[in-house]
């Protein structure tokens, strides 16, 4: 359950610290007052919305806060956190996010966490139900996604064995369509392939810094007369017989070693001229010998022209760098080799996607007689729910019609139901009223609330469309979910809102600015707050009507 939410500079909230209590939390307050935003905050939270940006960041602050506070005491997160790197404080989990102007971030007890986590993590804990996502129940692409939920303790470990092979019968059946793309082939062009293929190989290359190598020998090869009178010249004047650069550096060595006997002073440059003697000796040597190498080969020369110029050829037809030639070849061999073995794999293919269609097939079948057969029970309960809403007449049927195999197997699932006597059954969506539809999501939702390990479900508004003893009824059973589970409800109706654990009110205030206040109600307060929903203002008659839905 969700037992603190701390909320600051988002949209109209200055800041917010407000307390929740394990069952029925109601929110009430005037139309455009604000009561969306302290959902749609807890959504943006668990990662959900598409409000996590800079426009929720109050005007005038730098970023938004938003902190829940989360009392965990029937999901075991333990392998989720560890996976992750998160500290587990045992019951207590910290959710936050922070809002800038240039990006979104969560933490879960202090870790920061991306959204595949989020995702995981908000199913494990959260689910918020709108008026929008009502609307989802009159999709039949939906109705086989809830049937499936409530199946899951005995259907899922089949569903997920289903669809993983599923995905893998895709893969097979696009790995087919290339192959027989690469069949479809002319003669003339698998001939060309075949010969790019022989001329890049043909090349050998193995070092993808040939060329350069290549062009830095044939420099030095082109220029050996020049490189040798360089080298060999100043090899002659570092070390030559009379007036060499080493011969004038002895004489100086031999003055300091002299002056230094009179100034020890200059012991420390006297030293430092004898590693440069040193060092100079040691170039010399290497100019003696590199220049004594050097040697003209016009063998080499045309060796080496010759294999640049192949090199060239190749850089200019397959893509600029020998690194992309090679890349090029070895993709054009995978296409070649494809080619000359598909007839082969192609059968081959063929026959085990065959077999894996008709494994799908024995799998797909299970899963259909498992449907059914809970989808007759599932029916039973939603109509024994819905008869409480106020429904008396309802009939309602979950029908599994077989279709394509697809990634959910091989039914189409659909809700149909009956309100009247006298009318068939009919689809969901051209049937039910606004009124209807919620009561049957309401129905679901509490005949999967006492094997749904989920702690906090949210209402968004979903009483609109009902009253009288409807709304009695609909606030009957949300007071009865609320012992199986944290209830947040946004509601307009008196006689919901008197079943309330903790009221919550929300005020729009616009003086110098325009601010959001949330407050919890006490008893008095509570009072006061059903009286106004109840009568559109506050008097006796009010008050004692609220009194008596109060108890």
């Amino acid at each position: 359950m969700l037992s603190k939410i701390f909320i600051k500079n988002y949209i109209l909230i200055d800041e917010l610290e407000l307390d929740l209590v394990d069952g029925l939390n109601i929110i009430t307050g005037e139309t455009g007052a604000g009561k969306s935003i302290l959902i749609n905050a807890i959504d943006i939270a668990f990662g959900g919305g598409k409000g996590a940006n800079k426009e929720v960041i109050k005007n005038g602050a730098e970023k938004a806060v938003i902190e829940i506070t989360i009392l965990n005491k029937k999901q075991d997160v333990k392998a989720l956190f560890n996976e992750y790197g998160i500290e587990n404080y045992g019951e207590e989990i910290i959710l936050s996010r922070e809002i800038t102007q240039t990006s979104s971030r969560a933490r879960v007890n202090g870790s920061l966490v991306n959204q595949e986590f989020m995702k995981i993590f908000r199913e494990l804990f959260l689910d918020i139900h709108s008026q929008h996502q009502s609307y989802s129940f009159l999709q039949p692409k939906y109705h086989i996604v809830l049937l499936d939920s409530y199946t899951k303790n005995t259907c899922g470990e089949l569903l997920d064995t289903y669809r993983s092979g599923y995905e893998k019968y895709k893969l097979m059946l696009s790995e087919l369509n290339e192959l027989k793309n690469a069949a479809n082939k002319t003669e003339d062009q698998i001939e060309f392939l075949r010969f790019q293929v022989e001329e890049i190989e043909g090349g050998n290359i193995s070092d993808i810094c040939e060329d350069e190598k290549l062009n830095n020998e044939l420099a030095i090869l082109e220029n050996v007369e020049k490189l040798k009178e360089l080298t060999g010249s100043s090899y002659w004047t570092i070390s030559g017989d009379d007036g060499s650069v080493i011969e004038g550096l002895l004489q100086i060595k031999q003055n300091l070693s002299k002056a230094s006997n009179l100034d020890n002073s200059l012991e420390e440059i006297e030293s430092e001229l004898i590693s440069a003697i040193d060092s100079l000796k040691g170039v010399s040597s290497f100019l003696r010998n590199y220049s004594s190498s050097l040697e003209n080969d016009e063998a080499r020369i045309n060796e080496i022209q010759e294999r640049l110029f192949l090199l060239d050829k190749l850089k200019r037809k397959y893509g600029g760098t020998l690194e992309n030639v090679v890349k090029e070849g070895e993709k054009l061999r995978k296409e070649l080799d494809g080619i000359e073995f598909s007839t082969q794999n192609i059968e081959e293919l063929e026959a085990k996607i065959e077999k894996q269609y008709s494994y799908l097939k024995e799998l797909a079948a299970k899963l259909s007689v498992e449907r059914k057969k809970y989808g007759e029970v599932l029916s039973s309960l939603i109509v024994e729910k819905l008869e409480r809403l106020e429904l008396p007449k309802v009939k309602f049927k979950i029908d599994i019609c077989p279709c394509e195999l697809n990634q959910n197997g091989c039914d189409k699932v659909e809700f149909l139901i009956s309100t009247n006597v006298s009318e068939d059954l009919k689809p969901l969506a051209k049937v039910a009223s606004g009124g209807e539809i919620s009561r049957v999501m309401l129905a679901i939702k509490a005949i999967f609330a006492q094997s749904d390990n989920i702690g906090t479900v949210i209402f968004d508004e979903i009483d609109t469309g009902i009253s009288g003893k409807a709304s009695q009824s609909v606030a009957d059973e949300v007071k009865e979910l609320s012992k199986y589970m944290q209830i947040i409800m946004i509601t307009h109706q008196a006689i919901i809102a008197s079943k309330s654990d903790r009221h919550i009110y929300v005020k729009k205030t616009q003086d110098d600015k325009t601010s959001v206040n949330i407050s919890v109600l006490n008893s008095n307060e509570k009072l006061n707050a059903i009286a106004e929903l109840a009568g559109g203002e506050v008097n006796e008659e009010s008050l004692k009507f609220a009194q008596m839905l109060v108890g």
